[in-house]
């Protein structure tokens, strides 16, 4: 309990400072009595999202938004293995190196699925995502689930909630406004779970407050169905605690945080000012965990390494609109990088697991190369989100 409360209270600050296709429905929607229920209906690529489903979803979020009726919106999967597994990479990285100007997808993608991101993060109506299952970042095989999740007011983890931030495998880096909220994290954790793309089980999601509740699978038709029979004149901010509350595990009964007895040793050794001070930590660490992570760090792409620990530097000083303009220069950098178009060939198409990055040491990239990530896009290409202007 007493690491939950200092995750949450961190949690609860963060979001104190925003408020804020195929041939068969990609999205379904239910409106009972003003009740907004959406589903992401694309159980063979684990819900990825793609930017027909971008578009789909941020005018329906933004027409609820402006609308007194709405009491909530309620967000799921369907197919019953995840959530959200992030965004249709494979399509942006084909469209990026297709050197076809009409063909904007890498480009339009990330800008659109952006400003969706800070819409959930700043909706005045209720917003609740159901992460039963994977939840990945904004764009591994195809992340966007944290993005349609952890922005959002009541985040729902039950026991087969994955989530990860996995984009260093792939030459990129974690996106969706992962800036934001990984930076915030106490512990030096989001440092820790951004350069090595760890896995946290639901519990461990829930004590870290990435969710804001922890209910059992079995539950959530019980709890969906309680939350559209209650009349909507009812349905206040307190009756919608209330009922997400009832469902909510005991917290004597939730599994212990995995990660609690390696709280110190993470802090130290991810609390460096440069991913080579990480790296040295982890040569002279003696024993299987700190092994691990020297390993796992070992394979990803040096050059998203590095971009990924700057952009969590600068990003604790970033309020949360200003975070999207900085992923949308680093995610157009990324496309016109080798390692990006590498690691997606390596991961998700020939399936090899055996991407070979450029440069391959961390050694290699220079501040000068980092330099050119983080700087400004031409004028007319930026994404400026004006704060509470969507």
């Amino acid at each position: 309990m007493v690491f939950r409360s200092i995750f949450q209270q961190h949690f609860l600050l963060i979001r104190s400072k925003r408020l804020l296709s195929g041939g068969f429905d990609e999205i379904l929607t239910k409106n009972i009595s003003g009740k907004l229920i959406v589903t992401l209906n694309r159980p063979r690529t684990l819900n990825a999202l793609n930017i027909s489903m971008v578009r789909k979803l941020y005018p329906m979020l933004k027409k609820c938004d402006s609308d007194s009726s709405v009491p909530f919106i309620f967000v799921k999967g369907t197919g019953g293995k995840a959530f959200c597994a992030g965004g249709d990479i494979v399509a942006v990285s084909r469209s990026a190196q297709a050197n076809d100007p009409s063909n904007t997808v890498h480009k339009d993608f990330f800008r659109e699925e952006y400003v969706m991101n800070y819409l959930i993060g700043v909706l005045k109506v209720p917003y609740i995502a159901v992460m039963d299952g994977i939840t990945m970042g904004g764009i591994f095989i195809n992340l966007e689930g944290c993005g349609l999740s952890i922005h959002g007011k009541y985040r729902i983890a039950t026991e087969r909630t994955m989530l990860t931030m996995p984009e260093t495998s792939i030459g990129f880096f974690p996106d969706v406004g992962g800036t934001f909220f990984l930076s915030r994290l106490p512990y030096n954790l989001g440092q820790f779970m951004a350069l090595t793309g760890y896995r946290l089980i639901g519990a461990d999601a829930y004590h870290m407050g990435l969710a804001t509740h922890f209910v059992p699978s079995e539950k959530l038709k019980n709890l969906e169905d309680e939350l559209l029979r209650t009349d909507n004149k009812l349905l206040s901010a307190e009756k919608i605690d209330y009922i997400l509350n009832k469902y909510h595990m005991k917290e004597s009964e939730i599994p212990k945080f995995g990660l609690e007895k390696r709280l110190a040793q993470i802090n130290y050794l991810f609390s460096g000012s440069t991913v080579e001070s990480v790296f040295k930590k982890l040569r002279n660490n003696n024993d299987d965990f700190g092994n691990k992570l020297f390993n796992i760090l070992s394979t990803k792409s040096p050059t998203s390494l590095k971009v990924t620990f700057r952009q969590l530097q600068i990003g604790l000083r970033m309020q949360f609109p200003e975070v999207f303009t900085m992923e949308y220069r680093l995610s157009q950098r990324f496309m016109k990088s080798h390692d990006f178009h590498e690691g997606c060939r390596a991961i998700l198409i020939n399936k090899d697991q055996k991407p070979v990055w450029k440069p391959a040491s961390i050694e290699e990239v220079t501040d000068e190369m980092m330099d050119e990530y983080f700087a400004p896009l031409h004028e007319d290409e930026e994404l400026i989100i004006k704060e509470f202007e969507t």
